[in-house]
């Protein structure tokens, strides 16, 4: 079984599992989950917040092909 169908198969089992087996699978993994969450500083959640709502509001956006071929002109550049 691969990856990705592992990860299917434990979203689905959690959705019906008992709260018992719950604390029990949780138990197993608490630290990693603690280790990998990430904090983000209030300025940085700021400056996101501030980019949503830009978009949201119709401020002109890059599309991920001009932002790749403006930074390749600036490498350009740069040799």
């Amino acid at each position: 079984m691969n990856t990705s169908a592992i990860k299917q198969q434990l979203h689905n089992y959690l959705d019906v599992a008992d709260s018992k087996k719950l604390k029990a699978i949780y138990t197993m993994v608490e630290e990693d989950i603690m280790v990998s969450s990430t904090d983000y500083s209030s300025a940085f959640k700021a400056e996101l917040d501030n980019r949503v709502n830009r978009y949201l509001n119709g401020d002109k956006m890059v599309t991920p092909d001009q932002m790749h071929k403006k930074l390749k002109a600036v490498r350009n550049k740069r040799k």
